[in-house]
């Protein structure tokens, strides 16, 4: 009853967040199609992002071949549990620049994830959020007078159809159908001044709408094995060519009154400006995502612990997007490393709960492609966290936490420094039991 009490809390939280928009407040998403909100499962992201270790109680949503997996011994060889997975997480985060420092914090759902087994089959179906777009800028002439404002909002998920299979002992293959959709909102508002310097009574804001939508695939692959009857070793790849997605954009212009004392803007008239995106071929535009491929290796023994590295490159030296280029920006090949594992005290013990405890830690460094300023966006955290048991047939709630920097303020750019809490809960379940007794 718990349990299920405690999945309610969750679902309604999830729904909740996801009707919230942005989900971030990083000024970095202003480019391209917003900040990578999808970084693995909470207890992915608790051992630094590591996804090379695959078993049969979580779902691993950034490999689909670990849908496909051995029956659980446990049971007399027979079908493995169907897997359910939904998170979430909450950021606090402080912006340093040279002219100053503020903080920000928002909550937002991560993911729902079904996995049912079908004989050496495992298919998966879920949704996630998979980029995020929050932000609130502005720009100073030299006199300190405001010149403009940005704002922003939205990003783009994925509802995915997964399928892997047991080519044989040890060795899955399996391959990711996705739906990427999504919208996002930018606006400008361009200051104006009197002859005496001061702010004149009326603005005009420029609406900018993108609506996207297209197809993407990722392929995986597992293999594991025995050292010596005691050691395992874990290896995985994936990859995901690229995909180009569909952007129907509008725009339009708004004449604005902004209060002196909140900031808050009043909408006096606003018109169709969708003419001046068709002069320039922009009414319907396309996105280039890049092409990521992953590759990852561990040893460990089963059930006790596990270590690991993985490392992943992508393309984003490639990216495109036709509505929104800027001077100031430019992309470059992103790289990512993380290193990370677990430990499980012991895992038969009859009585000590913390002895079934998943303890989870690791570290992530990353180039994320984006050059801003002449400058390379990188960013670094420091990750830990537990999987906490549920009852019966290994079920658990898993806690992460991660300490991390974005950016730099070289340049008048800004530095992010973030905490981040992650929740979620992997829940598991016998569906299709062969009756032994009449």
């Amino acid at each position: 009853m718990i349990k299920k009490l405690v999945l309610v809390f969750i679902a309604i939280y999830a729904i909740n967040s996801y009707a919230q928009d942005g989900g971030t407040a990083s000024p970095y998403s202003f480019y391209g199609i917003g900040s990578l909100k999808f970084k693995g499962t909470v207890e992915n992201k608790s051992m630094g992002g590591l996804s090379v270790y695959t078993d049969s109680i979580h779902v691993n949503l950034r490999n689909p071949a670990s849908y496909a997996s051995e029956n659980l011994n446990y049971y007399g060889g027979e079908s493995r549990p169907v897997k359910f997975a939904v998170g979430g997480s909450h950021s606090n985060v402080k912006f340093k620049s040279d002219s100053g420092s503020d903080n920000a914090s928002s909550s937002t759902f991560d993911y729902i994830a079904l996995s049912i087994p079908i004989q050496k089959f495992g298919v998966g179906i879920g949704l996630m959020p998979y980029t995020s777009v929050g932000y609130k800028l502005k720009t100073n002439f030299e006199n300190g007078d405001i010149q403009n404002r940005f704002s922003g909002e939205g990003g783009l998920n994925k509802v995915f159809l997964s399928v892997g299979y047991l080519v044989m002992k040890g060795l899955s293959v399996g391959v990711d159908a996705r739906y990427d959709f999504g919208s996002v909102r930018n606006s400008i508002v361009e200051y104006s001044y009197d002859t005496d310097g001061n702010v004149t009574r009326y603005q005009t804001r420029q609406n900018d709408r993108s609506d996207l939508s297209g197809v993407s695939f990722n392929f995986g692959a597992t293999y594991k094995t025995m050292i010596k009857d005691r050691f395992e070793w874990v290896s995985s790849v994936t990859y995901n060519p690229g995909n180009t997605l569909t952007s129907k954009n509008e725009r339009y212009f708004s004449t604005i009154v902004i209060s002196s004392s909140t900031g808050a803007e009043g909408i006096v008239e606003t018109i169709d400006g969708n003419e001046s995106l068709e002069n320039q071929g922009l009414k319907e535009s396309s996105v280039d995502v890049p092409s990521e491929f992953s590759i990852g290796t561990g040893v460990g023994q089963p059930r006790h612990w596990f270590v690991g590295v993985e490392t992943r490159f992508l393309q984003t030296g490639s990216f495109k997007n036709e509505l929104y280029q800027g001077n100031s920006i430019a992309y470059e090949d992103a790289f990512g490393l993380s290193v990370g594992g677990f430990y499980i005290p012991k895992y038969n013990a009859f009585d000590g709960y913390w002895n079934h405890v998943v303890y989870r830690a690791g570290f992530r460094t990353e180039s994320t492609g984006l050059v801003v300023n002449g400058e390379s966006i990188k960013e670094f955290g420091i990750s830990f966290g537990a999987g906490l048991p549920l009852g019966t047939m290994f079920s658990n709630a898993n806690l992460g936490f991660e300490f991390g920097k974005r950016g730099t303020t070289n340049q008048g750019l800004i530095q992010e420094n973030f905490f981040n809490f992650s929740l979620s809960l992997s829940l598991n379940d016998r569906w299709f039991v062969k009756r032994k007794y009449d």
